[in-house]
């Protein structure tokens, strides 16, 4: 064999890819410490990457059932554990979710969707619905990294207009927010449309 030959051989061999073992429930816990020392997650998401996992690898001794049945791994156990050592916190998840949503310039609607993909129960969503004031600042954030309405460096057409709330409306912004952003005549407009809702909120006028 030549040289060559030898080389494409090595490299074979190191391009074949890994075959990883069965789960049993000590791996199993394994993969979600590890999972929940990477990732801010809910509980409902570490039992759905465990039941992946398990679906991907399968089940240390499934195919030496006498009876053709596959032992069953306690995901639900698994879960509750991670809760129990406060590894896992949904209540924690949705305030740090929502936080960053909003921070990014999503509006409720798109933070409440979120909260519900991770399977955050419906009582803790709730309590992470926007104060007006928060919601006006997701939306004027919005409004100035996208240049609608008076952020815009041009003209505002009644097309352009229309493109620009459809956007908010995707953002998870309510209609009546994202007309009041189109419609302002000023940044100073919409300053003062925000401190509104901060004086309503606190007692004072707060600061964009």
């Amino acid at each position: 064999m030549s040289s060559s030959d030898s080389d494409k051989d090595a490299r074979s061999r190191r391009r074949k890819p890994r075959v990883r073992k069965p789960l049993d429930a000590v791996t199993l816990r394994d993969l979600a410490l590890s999972y929940v020392a990477r990732f801010a997650t809910s509980g409902a998401k570490l039992e759905a990457y465990l039941h992946r996992k398990i679906r991907e690898r399968g089940v240390a001794g499934g195919d030496d059932a006498d009876d053709g049945e596959a032992p069953q791994l306690d995901v639900n156990g698994i879960v509750e554990q991670m809760i129990d050592l406060g590894y896992v916190d949904d209540e924690a998840y949705a305030k740090a979710r929502s936080r960053d949503l909003m921070a990014r310039g999503f509006g409720a609607r798109r933070v409440n969707q979120a909260l519900y993909a991770a399977g955050i129960d419906e009582s803790i969503r709730g309590d992470q619905e926007p104060s007006q004031a928060a919601a006006r600042r997701a939306v004027i954030l919005l409004a100035r990294k996208r240049g609608f309405g008076p952020f815009s460096r041009k003209d505002v057409d009644p097309k352009s207009r229309d493109k620009h709330i459809a956007a908010m409306l995707r953002a998870g912004h309510d209609f009546a927010a994202a007309r009041a952003i189109v419609d302002a005549e000023s940044q100073e407009e919409i300053e003062e449309w925000l401190a509104e809702a901060e004086e309503e909120e606190s007692g004072e006028t707060g600061l964009w």
